[in-house]
């Protein structure tokens, strides 16, 4: 009967970890783009994990971002190179496949602000500036939330855009 009990508290006790930890693996935006935002690679490689939550006709766009930001941590030329071009392609296939997810764009504007002039990755910042003004009242706050975010820090967009 002791047994019973000392296993029956063992195996809800271990149902109950197993439960949490699913509940802290789970997409949350705001995680997201304070991951973008300052995250080391580490942060970035468990981020790529959880992406595995979001629905299949996103997953590129926020992989993409993800190992672009990587691209920029990465110490090696060589890992910098192969992380930017994966993210890109990712990126933009994201972006072919739904021209008017309004996050994606600002995704996109945020790394082509900051990538290197070499990669020549800068030539779509008018079009995604002009539709992320157009179309901020219509994103979620935690999206809304990072743009202004972005604003404060940003050449490109501005508060008093918005």
């Amino acid at each position: 009967m002791k047994r019973n009990f000392v296993f029956t508290i063992i195996f809800l006790t271990s149902l109950n970890l197993v439960n949490a930890k699913n509940i802290f693996q789970k997409f949350d935006k705001a995680s997201f783009y304070s991951l973008m935002a300052s995250g080391g690679i580490e942060a970035i490689d468990y981020q790529l994990n959880i992406i595995n939550d979001v629905p299949v006709n996103e997953r590129s766009g926020y992989e993409g971002a993800l190992l672009m930001k990587k691209a920029s941590l990465a110490k090696k030329p060589k890992d910098k190179l192969s992380y930017f071009k994966a993210g890109r392609i990712k990126m933009e296939t994201a972006l072919l496949a739904d021209d008017n997810n309004v996050e994606f764009h600002f995704l996109r504007l945020a790394i082509q602000e900051h990538a290197p002039k070499i990669v020549k990755y800068r030539a779509d910042i008018p079009k995604d500036k002009l539709l992320i003004i157009n179309k901020f009242k219509n994103l979620s706050p935690a999206v809304q939330h990072a743009i202004l975010d972005y604003c404060k820090n940003s050449k490109v967009l501005r508060q008093e855009d918005f």
